[in-house]
């Protein structure tokens, strides 16, 4: 597996732990959720036993709510995200079956040893703990809760790659319903396209220029996370990636999002060279303004966005060879950010009469120092 393999990237990681952290504690919610909804259907049956033991009992779901979103968060809900994304449909689901029982047992395992033994006040070495731990397994309560995580842990899987479809930010939106209906939003755009694509496309082939282009979105998208982007659309060579006001202007973060993109290039490049014999090298072009934004479709549902501003972003980083930069901005833009990072500068490049465009608009170039 060599996406296990390959090193990560401190911002892959940060990525990864927030990950985990949020099924961890997500999972642990809807285990002690549904633990107080059985007590209380019990309670409220008169169901209960005289020898219900509610403080032990909660213990030992709270440590296999632990476990489980420990183990689903860190371990098994990447390795079952690799394997839709690796294998055909039905054989990952097989794979995910599997695994889901294997950790099922285990976290069982030591839920049912430490209730009972807690319980019973038996040594875990006791031969009738074990036959005790062994029965646990064909009780309703298990069956029950196996079935039920079962459908957690695939619904968990669902939501993820939902979110990777849509990028991050974007799926709480969606489900909120906040895109069923047309809307105008502010945004900031930027369009980042490989320069001499064409050429390279021709030098490696269809399929290695496939994975080619594959890498390098792989690579450039710790970046845009980091920095709160989200993708809207790759077309071909070209990404368009889009930050809600708040959060591109915060720290600069749309700018810093294109510095990042180029250091983690540049610190890739040997890769690159070593397996392409050919770098991609991009440029890219900054604007913002209103967008009407919403869902599009019937066969196939998505989010798109409209507006003069989309229009206007592609123009501007179309000029960026004829301005001999690679990175290219609307003076506005540049003007809404607070403070820019390290020690960039504004460079003007002057007034141009765009494609499609009545009036003229103000680009500048940045020129940095040390950003990070």
């Amino acid at each position: 597996m060599k996406l296990l393999k390959r090193e990560l990237t401190n911002n892959e990681i940060l990525f990864y732990v927030r990950r985990a952290l949020w099924i961890l504690f997500a999972w642990m919610l809807v285990a002690n959720i549904i633990f107080l909804y059985d007590y209380a259907t019990l309670v409220s049956a008169d169901a209960l036993t005289s020898d219900f033991d509610f403080e032990v009992s909660f213990k030992a779901n709270l440590l296999v709510s632990i476990m489980a979103g420990l183990i689903g968060g860190i371990f098994t809900v990447n390795i079952m995200e690799l394997w839709l994304r690796k294998y055909a449909f039905w054989r990952a689901l097989i794979y995910i079956t599997l695994l889901y029982v294997i950790i099922a047992f285990i976290v069982g395992t030591v839920g049912a040893y430490y209730y009972y033994a807690d319980y019973l006040g038996l040594q875990l070495t006791s031969d009738l703990l074990y036959d005790r731990v062994i029965s646990f397994y064909t009780e309703h309560i298990f069956i029950k809760n196996f079935v039920v995580w079962l459908f957690i842990v695939i619904l968990t899987l669902i939501i993820l790659m939902i979110n990777d479809k849509y990028g991050p930010g974007v799926f709480p939106d969606y489900l909120m319903g906040r895109y069923f209906h047309p809307k105008t939003e502010t945004r900031i755009f930027m369009f980042a396209d490989i320069r001499d694509a064409t050429r390279i496309a021709e030098k490696l082939g269809e399929q290695e220029y496939f994975n080619f282009l594959k890498d390098f979105f792989n690579d450039i998208a710790p970046a845009i996370m980091q920095t709160k982007g989200e993708v809207y659309q790759y077309v071909g060579d070209e990404v368009v990636i889009t930050w809600k006001m708040k959060n591109g202007v915060k720290n600069a973060n749309a700018l810093r999002c294109y510095y990042r993109m180029k250091n983690t290039i540049y610190k890739k490049s040997v890769k690159y060279y070593k397996r392409y014999n050919a770098l991609p090298d991009f440029k890219v072009g900054f604007h913002y303004g209103q967008v009407t934004v919403g869902e599009l479709g019937k066969i196939k549902r998505d989010i798109a966005f409209s507006g003069d501003v989309l229009n206007t972003t592609a123009r501007i980083q179309s000029m960026c060879n004829e301005k001999g930069v690679d990175i290219l901005a609307s003076k506005a833009f540049a003007n809404i950010l607070p403070k820019l990072p390290g020690t960039t500068r504004v460079l003007s490049m002057g007034d141009e009469l765009l494609k499609g465009k009545k009036e003229e608009v103000s680009l500048v170039t940045f020129e940095q120092g040390n950003v990070i």
